[in-house]
């Protein structure tokens, strides 16, 4: 699969992005009709992504099983060093949500794309050219501007907003380093973390969720709608958790962000349309902005891709001064030798 992944066209590319755009608004609009306290009232975040992960996990077994993906190894200590990343990650992000501001948890959701650029230029000296950080800049601001409201913050929440930018931008970072390090699949990837997540979120989210909530999820009386709700989420996580593996593998972990926030416009747009959510003109002039910032972000990245492959095939077809120097001195060295006779002449 991984060979696979590696031979794409434009068309399956844009299929990865539509994938992942169309399921996560999906899940945000069906978990908005289950969470919120106008639809079924299910306030147990943490555990219900863990109902995400074991679906996950499910359908990773029967594609195993059923010889459509292969199972490759990856060490054990590797991925539960990624699996705690990311349930750090899940974590930090709800008690961010719970105890700052929504303008200051949008601030920090913000601050993941220069944090990732940081994080890879740490790690993998990963630069970025001038028009990349540009158009990056563009869409923070004009998502910032059409999102942040309100900005309160606490001690407590300002920890718990690091933590999970931290994790968050790492646990994407790993996603497409273990891709190449182990020349392993998204989806088998995928397969091999969303059990140990699963197992880990189901035990401890509950008691997460009470901390988070002040209820636990034995009390909560289900209803036929609230399972409904429950199985569509999950199977919309399926998709959301697949395609972000394969977006981080193909593309990168910024390109990866700068669709988080396409995917913060589509979310604004539908809650106008569906959900009479108000829409003033500060939220369009953002809007704006930002996808005035993507557009000129993938236009900066295909020069950037450009550009690195003229470097590239310049530098195979052309030689050093050192090398056309050491080139010289090894031709005068070495005796002339006469083609017929095989003589040499000095």
């Amino acid at each position: 699969m991984m060979d696979n992944e590696k031979k794409v066209s434009p068309v399956s590319d844009v299929g990865a992005w539509a994938m992942n755009v169309v399921s996560s608004v999906g899940i945000i609009m069906a978990n908005k009709q289950l969470m919120s306290s106008h639809g079924y009232a299910f306030s147990f975040a943490t555990t219900l992504t863990g109902f995400h992960f074991a679906v996950t996990a499910l359908v990773g077994l029967v594609s195993n099983a059923t010889g459509f993906s292969a199972s490759k190894h990856v060490p054990m200590w590797e991925l539960l060093w990624f699996s705690i990343v990311a349930n750090m990650s899940i974590t930090g992000m709800n008690l961010s949500l719970m105890l700052n501001s929504v303008g200051f948890y949008q601030i920090s959701k913000l601050s993941m794309i220069p944090v990732v650029c940081v994080m890879e230029w740490i790690l993998h000296s990963k630069r970025y050219s001038r028009e990349v950080k540009m158009s990056v800049v563009v869409v923070v601001i004009g998502v910032g501007v059409c999102t942040v409201t309100d900005v309160k913050v606490n001690a407590k929440g300002f920890i718990c907003a690091c933590v999970a930018v931290l994790s968050t931008s790492l646990q994407q970072i790993t996603i497409g380093s273990l891709q190449k390090k182990y020349s392993i699949g998204s989806f088998e990837l995928l397969s091999k973390t969303a059990p140990i997540q699963a197992v880990s979120l189901l035990l401890f989210g509950p008691f997460i969720d009470y901390y988070l909530s002040g209820k636990f999820i034995i009390y909560y009386q289900m209803s036929s709608g609230a399972i409904l709700f429950i199985l569509l989420s999950c199977s919309l996580a399926v998709f959301c958790n697949v395609s972000q593996y394969l977006c981080i593998g193909r593309f990168s972990a910024v390109s990866f962000q700068v669709l988080g926030h396409m995917k913060t416009v589509c979310v604004l747009t539908l809650g106008w349309l569906l959900f009479d959510s108000a829409m003033t003109m500060k939220n369009i002039m953002g809007m704006f902005i930002a996808v005035l910032g993507m557009i000129i972000y993938s236009w900066a990245v295909e020069l950037e891709k450009q550009s690195n492959i003229k470097a590239h095939s310049h530098s195979k077809n052309s030689l050093t001064e050192e090398e056309i120097r050491l080139l010289k001195d090894g031709l005068q060295n070495i005796p002339v030798k006469d083609v017929e006779l095989g003589e040499s002449k000095e």
